[in-house]
């Protein structure tokens, strides 16, 4: 999926969550931010389950689960911008190209 067709899902994503919200404006935002940590919790249980951590449970997850739960994270974090700047698609691009200059040089090529 293209980068444009994702934030289009994105965007339908974040639609359909205000249809079924019960409060609006900045305590969405603030609900949806704090949405992030519990799904990064689903995350670190995830990575705890598939290295057998939890003597109680065992291997309860998989390393495909942990993938499972990243996505749900960064699909969480999208939709999220999306609340913060009506510009998020440009906001998480520049950022980005930051991320590269600063991590990988500048003049890197993909």
């Amino acid at each position: 999926m293209a980068d444009e067709a994702a934030w289009d899902v994105i965007d339908r994503l974040a639609a359909w969550l205000d249809r079924g919200n019960r409060v609006g404006g900045e305590m969405q935002t603030v609900l949806q931010i704090l949405k992030i940590s519990e799904e990064a919790g689903e995350v670190a249980e995830a990575v705890i389950g598939a290295i057998g951590q939890n003597p109680r449970k065992g291997f309860s997850h998989t390393w495909t689960d942990v993938q499972e739960e990243l996505c749900d994270v960064i699909v969480t974090a999208m939709v999220a911008l999306t609340r913060v700047t009506p510009d998020a698609r440009a906001v998480f691009a520049e950022k980005l190209e930051r991320i590269e200059r600063r991590a990988l040089g500048e003049g890197v090529q993909g």
